[in-house]
């Protein structure tokens, strides 16, 4: 009798986190894993990551470090199950997680999204659970979302699940360190977006991971971001011209994110912000933002055109050491890789 094939892969992929990749390799072992394929990825960890890995006598493989896409794309080689999770090796799966996941998929998901609980280095809950979002399936809103904005409000790494012909994708993604930036904005071209509105997940804050910094980031990071935006955009619309005929997406560079990194940009830089970047800003809020959300970031704006520069950047400061790690973590259009 022939064994049923796997349904799901999960690919821890780890980069020299020996204190936590443990945790995330029994959250995974602790269920029922009959219908899945479990593989571990080392890149290449110079810490005993490989050491604690090699405990549980999992499918396990460990290469040269070449970042998360290159270790998740050798762990996709690994296997044949038609969904992927890419999880983060200092993240952990809730229990119970992978059987209500694999309840959620068929052939015509082509994404699963569930939200993550914040935890702290000890694994403390030390927040809600990220997105909040409603139990739907859908397409159609979603990409309305990324031709009109780019963008659209999802998990990090570890809260989705891709269809397996998204993963094909990431061959031409060499301007990516994330791996799921243009599988993320690709999926809902290829077929149905399920969002799950329980937390299935847990996403580490720790001062090992760039999401777990209250630094105000530096203007080579936010133009590395706005480049990456641009580029993610670009690719997809390639991808859509060569599979459809056709494209609809707007031009990337008058879209929401991209003005705010130039915002923030010139902002840090002690430069002001022109009118019309603060028109476009204004005028390109994406459709999720609600009109509290749109009326604070138009006073915000109002504000840099003519406090003095000082006093803007000091407010600015306030604003994203608050506010920047769930930024990073919802608007997955600026994906920061926590590979090495």
């Amino acid at each position: 009798m022939t064994p049923e094939r796997p349904r799901l892969a999960i690919i821890i992929n780890c980069y020299n986190y020996e204190n936590y990749v443990r945790h995330s390799i029994e959250s995974v072992v602790s269920q029922d894993t009959t219908h899945c394929d479990v593989i571990v990825i080392d890149d290449g960890s110079t810490d005993r990551s490989w050491d604690e890995i090699e405990k549980f006598g999992l499918r396990s493989f460990r290469k040269e470090n070449g970042g998360q896409v290159s270790a998740c794309r050798y762990g996709v080689s690994k296997t044949d199950a038609p969904f992927v999770l890419f999880l983060d090796a200092d993240d952990e799966l809730m229990p119970g997680a992978i059987q209500k996941i694999i309840l959620h998929l068929d052939e015509g998901v082509a994404k699963l999204q569930f939200p993550l609980l914040r935890i702290d280095s000890t694994g403390s809950v030390i927040g809600p659970a990220f997105p909040k979002l409603a139990d739907a399936r859908d397409r159609g809103l979603f990409v309305d979302a990324i031709e009109k904005a780019g963008t659209y409000i999802t998990p990090p790494t570890s809260g989705n699940v891709f269809r397996r012909d998204l993963c094909t994708l990431l061959d031409d993604a060499h301007y990516d360190s994330a791996v799921d930036g243009i599988m993320l904005l690709a999926a809902p071209f290829y077929g149905d977006v399920v969002s799950l509105s329980e937390p299935l997940g847990r996403y580490r804050l720790h001062n090992r991971n760039k999401s777990g910094s209250n630094r105000v980031p530096a203007p080579t990071l936010l133009r590395r971001h706005q480049k990456r935006f641009v580029d993610r955009l670009s690719h997809l619309r390639t991808i859509l011209i060569e599979k459809d005929g056709k494209c609809n997406i707007g031009n990337s560079t008058e879209m929401y994110m991209y003005s705010r990194y130039r915002n923030y940009i010139d902002i840090i830089e002690f430069r002001r912000i022109t009118w019309r970047s603060a028109i476009v800003t204004a005028t390109s809020f994406p459709s999720w933002y609600n009109p509290i959300k749109r009326l604070s970031v138009v006073v915000f704006l109002l504000a840099c055109l003519v406090l003095p520069l000082s006093t803007i950047r000091s407010l600015l400061e306030a604003r994203l050491t608050r506010t920047w790690r769930p930024v990073v973590s919802n608007i997955r259009t600026l994906g920061m890789a926590r590979s090495g």
